[in-house]
């Protein structure tokens, strides 16, 4: 629930979508990108929010319209990410949805999973090759920070921020 006079969902100052980080006082952009390094889905959050909480609603916004008649695609073929996203939940949502995916296990995770022994199960799959294409979304992530209200977050409300790098997703769609 929000405070009265606060905007809801923004989180930190006031619903801006700000907070600190590594960089200082920001917000972070959590993104799915295709094959060609283009922005599928975005979610803005303040800067301290940690990625796997927002792993679910960036995969949940993912629309890509058919040529043709019919709905537009929800579902990615495979998904490649980063150990930020190797956790219990997103796996099991991903499995639950029939998603392949590519995420290396954490040392920890992988620790106590050998501590256990045979009621540790067995380690996930992991295709080094497949891993490898997990830059496209750093690129993409480079492409949004070319346009200068993108990289520097002008804006002072969160929804703007989103929107502006939206706007830019459109033009980075729109030179492919």
């Amino acid at each position: 629930m929000a405070e009265p006079g606060r905007p809801p969902g923004g989180g930190g100052a006031g619903g801006e979508g700000l907070g600190r980080s590594r960089g200082g006082f920001t917000s972070k952009i959590h993104l799915s990108a295709d094959g060609r390094c283009r922005p599928l889905s975005l979610v803005v959050t303040p800067g301290q929010r940690a990625d796997c909480t927002k792993f679910i609603a960036v995969l949940e916004k993912i629309r890509v319209p058919r040529s043709g008649p019919g709905r537009p695609r929800v579902k990615p073929d495979s998904l490649a990410a980063d150990k930020a996203y190797s956790n219990g939940p997103v796996r099991e949502y991903l499995r639950r949805r029939g998603i392949r995916h590519t995420i290396p296990e954490k040392t920890d995770s992988q620790g106590a999973r050998l501590r256990k022994g045979s009621r540790g199960g067995r380690p996930p799959g992991f295709d080094q090759d497949r891993h490898k294409k997990r830059n496209t979304v750093e690129r993409a992530i480079n492409r949004l920070k070319q346009f200068r209200a993108v990289a520097t977050r002008f804006d002072k409300r969160g929804y703007v921020f989103l929107g502006t790098a939206s706007a830019a997703s459109v033009a980075i769609w729109l030179r492919t």
